[in-house]
């Protein structure tokens, strides 16, 4: 019996997807579940797993885009992998030839009666000429070919090479929407800074306690979650998008944090942080991490969002300007902490300082408004206590 393999859905909307990988070639044995093929869609990579015990059968190859519900492939239920080959017979060893006979270099030698006979020859009988007698002159040996050495420019030229790499699904459609946010949006980007003495203070105070009461470390990402969802609350305009000719708001916070992985940019999602306590975000941001380590990131980690936060800083950006995620209205760049010089009060002292960055979407969100957010994630930062008496 033949158990088709067909294309499962993979996610909201994809309704197509393309070969990355074929993880076990047609004709081998393969057991229930086992992986056989990996997917590669627009929004993340998918393992199709065999759905009986048997024989293989695949009819697309690496690089086919294939369509939700296609037959790729079947199972033979009823056979087994075919046996090895039959080893074949080790060569025969030739006879041992007498030395008179055996094959050389330069054909087969003669016989020893004949071989002597040769040697009783004289020279010019044997086809090997008369000696010449000496001239008094030492023989002119060959000149050796001139050897042209390549010039340095030439060498570094001809040391350089290139390659080309098709570029994977998933990264088209990134440089697709990034495209299309450039050229479909009036986007504009605000900065600030913070300092970030106090919610190091925290962390270091609170960090042991919080670890073993929640089994997760205290990290940055959850303070600026909270501070984000605050200021979103106050100024409603930057957790909306525009639909045609309409202003979708939304009375949700669900907040995406953009992940670098190998296959690219991901922003999976923490759905309704407004009702999320710290420790809820932090184990929640410790299970998109090792999803994404391996690679097991599903479609619904990355749907939807109303807003994003993305952190330049743990690769050492001091200052970038992030790039909006459609149909969000805006994204909060964070970057990283250095100690720098700056007046409190009068006085100059060195404080932990990170930069702030928020672009926006100009058609919803005025400047007034976007800077006002930005200040008010800046307060919350520099006084967490804030964020407990939902100032």
């Amino acid at each position: 019996m033949k158990v088709e393999i067909k294309i499962p859905p993979v996610g909201e909307s994809v309704t197509e997807a393309t070969i990355a990988t074929i993880l076990k070639p047609s004709g081998s044995s393969v057991a229930a579940d086992e992986e056989i093929i990996e997917l590669e869609t627009d929004k993340v990579n998918q393992i199709i797993y065999a759905p009986a015990q048997g024989v293989l059968e695949i009819r697309v190859k690496v690089g086919d885009v294939v369509k939700v519900g296609q037959v790729v492939g079947s199972i033979s239920t009823d056979k087994t992998a075919g046996a090895p080959a039959a080893e074949k017979a080790p060569p025969k060893k030739e006879e041992a030839k007498p030395p008179s006979q055996r094959k050389e270099e330069g054909g087969i030698r003669q016989k020893e009666s004949d071989y002597l006979k040769e040697l009783g020859k004289r020279p010019e009988e044997r086809g090997l000429g008369v000696e010449q007698k000496p001239s008094g002159k030492p023989p002119e040996m060959p000149k050796a070919p001139e050897k042209t050495v390549p010039q340095a420019s030439e060498r570094a030229v001809s040391e350089r090479g290139e390659r080309r790499e098709k570029m994977s699904k998933l990264r088209r459609i990134i440089a697709k929407r990034l495209m299309e946010v450039k050229s479909e949006t009036a986007m504009l980007t605000t900065f600030n800074e913070a300092d970030m003495s106090a919610v190091i203070e925290v962390r270091k105070r609170e960090q042991e306690n919080f670890q073993k009461r929640h089994g997760v470390k205290l990290g940055f990402t959850s303070f600026f979650v909270k501070a984000c969802v605050a200021a979103l609350q106050e100024y409603p305009d930057i957790n909306a998008c525009i639909e045609g000719e309409e202003i979708v708001y939304w009375d949700y916070y669900d907040i995406g944090i953009a992940v670098a992985t190998e296959k690219g940019l991901m922003v999976p999602v923490l759905r309704n942080c407004e009702k999320s306590s710290f420790s809820q975000i932090e184990s929640q941001l410790k299970e998109f991490a090792e999803k994404a380590r391996a690679g097991t990131i599903s479609a619904g980690d990355l749907k939807g969002g109303t807003f994003t936060i993305t952190n330049g800083g743990v690769y050492g950006s001091l200052l970038s300007t992030p790039i909006l995620n459609p149909p969000q209205s805006g994204i909060l760049g964070m970057h990283s902490i250095q100690e720098r010089p700056v007046a409190i009060k009068g006085k100059v002292e060195i404080r932990p300082m990170m930069y702030l960055a928020l672009s926006y979407d100009h058609r919803i969100v005025d400047g007034k408004e976007a800077i006002s957010f930005l200040v008010h994630v800046k307060k919350n930062l520099e006084d967490p206590t804030r964020l407990l008496l939902d100032l």
